[in-house]
């Protein structure tokens, strides 16, 4: 599996410090979040472009707690097609909610398939757009984040998007999305 070709690159600056953000042809193919190692996107010498400038102010505005919903074009095609449908369906994942790996393999149709879905989710290039943070353990546990700080930060991010971490061990084992924040 091999992460499209980034073309553009745009920063972005938030409370937990800086992230960046990729482009290829396509659409977005990479995010850094705040705490990852940015010398790669710095390696890249590339300019930024309308989309990673407008992906770059929604990742800002996201951390600020303004955004609850991407308006981006992803670029997931290095994936394997099974990959793919796990990420396109972890995308529908309502802002401050939480599923499953059980559940989410459910909706591919593949139930016996959460260890799968856990290397999709391990796999995604563009976190945070792409919210593999809302998926937990059956058991509600914070299982798993490949980004910097691991489940410290999966806990953060939920707790950001108003997830109640209390809760989370009895909705997880609801099929499809299993709590959903009030407004």
């Amino acid at each position: 599996m091999k992460t499209p070709r980034p073309i553009y690159v745009s920063w972005y600056e938030t409370r937990l410090g800086r992230g960046a953000v990729a482009a290829s042809p396509v659409g977005i193919c990479r995010v850094w979040l705040p705490g990852d190692d940015l010398a790669e996107p710095a390696a890249l010498c590339l300019t930024q472009d309308e989309r990673t400038g407008a992906a770059a102010e929604q990742l800002t505005r996201y951390f600020q707690g303004e955004l609850i919903s991407f308006e981006l074009q992803v670029d997931i095609s290095g994936l394997s097609s099974f990959y793919q449908q796990v990420l396109e369906l972890t995308m529908q994942l309502p802002y401050g909610s939480v599923t499953s790996y059980g559940a989410l393999a459910a909706r591919t149709g593949r139930p016996r398939a959460y260890r799968a879905v856990g290397g999709a989710l391990r796999s995604n290039p563009v976190p945070i757009i792409i919210p593999c943070h809302r998926v937990v353990a059956a058991s509600g546990a914070l299982t798993g984040f490949s980004g910097p700080g691991g489940v410290t930060m999966k806990k953060l991010l939920l707790s950001m998007e108003g997830v109640d971490m209390n809760s989370i061990k009895t909705a997880a084992s609801v099929k499809g999305y299993a709590q959903q924040k009030t407004c």
